[in-house]
């Protein structure tokens, strides 16, 4: 850390080494920078853009505030990045992005930034999404409004993201369940549907399968979205419980000099209660 950085406000830092960051990806992308950095475009950055946004979500589930620290990092250099080949393709600057999302940050809490006008103060969450709404409706205007209200949820979202924020939209006009519990008795008969799909000895109607399927992961959104529970974040941490207590099985067995493939499920089995009462004795 630099001298003058000592007397500096934490803002004045985090400025000083943004604008750091744009001179670095700017260096990069000249004539005399580096060949990779020159050879990208915006297509060529999604793959890098969705690695990023995985690997600090797994830091911020992890609570592993030195690899967040890293991650973030990483993450804002994908933004810096994109927005340098939008600006060399003069569509717009980081400076114009920055300045879209603090515009509309600020008009979008007038409960904070405009109580000195007569804005009343807001004393719940649900309090401001309503705001929060009614400004966006302002700000559309005349401007062609969306054309439908799922419209502007966008396909490329993880699936169990989007059907959790499509359950969200068709909650905010009344078209939901009463209760969780009418989301679980839905679910049965999600199953029941899948169930009947396989069921007998005919060919498994792939098509049939898939879409019973599809519904039956649709109900399970809904009924996170009713609980609270972000689906993504729900499956992601039962994709790590899963990864860590198969790999415990699988460490031990290759202690004994012994193979996964060359035991009985029944073993497998006892193998895998082994590494469950480890996990909970252990917390």
């Amino acid at each position: 850390m630099s001298d003058h950085s000592l007397a500096e406000s934490p803002t004045t830092t985090a400025a000083r080494e943004f604008v750091r960051l744009i001179e670095i990806m700017a260096a990069l992308r000249a004539p005399d920078g580096c060949p990779w950095d020159r050879e990208q475009t915006i297509d060529t950055l999604k793959k890098y853009v969705l690695e990023e946004t995985y690997e600090l979500l797994e830091a911020i589930d992890a609570h592993d505030h030195e690899s967040l620290r890293e991650e973030l990092g990483d993450f804002l250099f994908e933004a810096v990045f994109v927005a340098q080949l939008e600006q060399e393709a003069g569509h717009f600057t980081i400076a114009d992005s920055v300045k879209a999302v603090a515009d509309k940050l600020v008009r979008r809490h007038p409960h904070v930034f405009k109580r000195h006008e007569g804005e009343a103060a807001l004393e719940t969450a649900n309090q401001v999404r309503v705001r929060w709404e009614e400004v966006k409706a302002q700000e559309r205007g005349g401007q062609e409004k969306p054309k439908t209200l799922l419209s502007g949820i966008p396909r490329a979202l993880p699936s169990l993201l989007r059907a959790y924020q499509i359950g969200a939209r068709a909650h905010s006009v009344g078209f939901d369940w009463d209760k969780p519990a009418d989301v679980i008795e839905k679910i049965r008969e999600e199953v029941e549907e899948v169930a009947e799909v396989v069921s007998g000895d005919s060919p498994l109607d792939q098509e049939r399968a898939e879409e019973e399927m599809g519904d039956l992961l649709f109900a399970m959104a809904h009924l996170s979205r009713r609980l609270g529970i972000e689906p993504e974040a729900a499956l992601r941490k039962a994709n790590d419980k899963f990864t860590r207590r198969f790999t415990a099985m699988e460490s031990r067995i290759t202690a004994r000099g012994t193979t996964m493939a060359a035991m009985s499920l029944d073993e497998l089995e006892q193998e895998w209660r082994v590494s469950k009462a480890d996990e909970k004795s252990s917390q």
